[in-house]
């Protein structure tokens, strides 16, 4: 797969997308959901919840602290907001860790796909409520991403994900130096190209995105890049971006491997995970492109947002109704 060339990837990313037929009934084609949003922090959350619904999931959801649930809810009405998480200090008579998280955690079985991580900060409280949903999700099978101030529980938890191929991390330059220190690896030390590779064995095959100038993706087994051109502004929460597009194309992956719809059925488990990865960096990075094109310097995460849809459309492409019909 590593010598397969962009016009190929996404050839596969295209198979596995679903077509719009109209025997789907509402949620087959993604139910997903952000974890994150705290007091500080409500924009995150809503860019990776928008981008997942902008680029097809049926229902798309947050789950957040309760002062930034009226927050986020103000933004769009698109999204279904559950103000479920809390912080240490906004524990309610009664609430405890164990209250919280039951009741996050009893919302994965209406889940395909959760994202983990935007806008959700260090709080101990919210931290160790994501830890219960991540053990929880591998007990159920569930398809993970995680992101932001979620990788911080890849680094100080690793045991969390170490082995579980349901999930793909995403971290930035910083946050990628930050888990190889905790994995023993040197960045500094190590061929650039081969050090995604290496920190995804550390974690026993997690498939890993190492965003930059170029995105490396890779499983362990095989690496893939991710070369497209971006936009050359750096504003914060374009990542936010990428973490709603992997979330939906993971739920595309599992309506494929659920077979709702007729296809060839020649593609595996693991090698759609990477095809999901580098089809999420791929439409992000034309996103940035498209937004940058527009704005210029003036870019802001928001910007992306717009574009989503036709960085789908250029990127990937919708099946034909005439093929949908079949």
């Amino acid at each position: 797969m590593a010598s397969m060339s962009r016009t190929e990837i996404l050839g596969k990313v295209y198979k596995m997308v679903p077509p719009m037929l109209e025997k789907f009934h509402k949620g087959q084609l993604g139910r997903v959901a952000v974890i994150g949003g705290s007091e500080d922090y409500t924009g995150a959350p809503y860019f990776s919840a928008m981008a997942s619904a902008k680029l097809g999931a049926d229902m798309s959801h947050v789950i957040c602290e309760q002062g930034a649930g009226v927050v986020i809810k103000s933004y769009s009405p698109n999204l279904m907001v559950h103000p479920y998480m809390r912080q240490e200090k906004n524990f309610k008579s009664g609430e405890t860790i164990d209250s919280v998280s039951e009741q996050v955690v009893a919302m994965l079985d209406r889940l395909h796909v959760v994202v983990i991580g935007p806008g959700l900060g260090r709080d101990p409280a919210m931290q160790e409520t994501c830890a219960r949903v991540i053990t929880e999700a591998k007990k159920r099978g569930v398809a993970f991403v995680l992101d932001a101030d979620g990788l911080y529980l890849a680094q100080t938890r690793p045991e969390l994900v170490k082995g579980y191929k349901e999930c793909i991390l995403t971290p930035n330059v910083v946050e990628f130096g930050r888990l190889a220190k905790a994995q023993g690896i040197d960045v500094e030390s190590e061929d650039p190209e081969k050090v995604c590779e290496k920190l995804s064995k550390a974690f026993d095959g997690v498939t890993i995105i190492q965003k930059g100038k170029v995105d490396y993706i890779s499983n362990g087994k095989m690496t893939l890049v991710s070369s497209g051109e971006g936009g050359l502004k750096r504003s914060g929460g374009q990542g936010d971006t990428l973490t709603g597009s992997l979330a939906t194309l993971l739920a595309y992956r599992k309506a494929y491997l659920d077979r709702i719809w007729d296809h060839e059925n020649d593609m595996k488990p693991d090698e759609l995970l990477a095809y999901v990865a580098y089809g999420g960096s791929a439409i992000t990075r034309e996103c940035s492109r498209l937004a940058f094109k527009q704005h210029g310097r003036a870019l802001q995460a928001s910007d992306l947002t717009e574009h989503v849809h036709t960085a789908f459309m250029d990127v990937i492409g919708e099946k034909p109704t005439e093929e949908s019909k079949l």
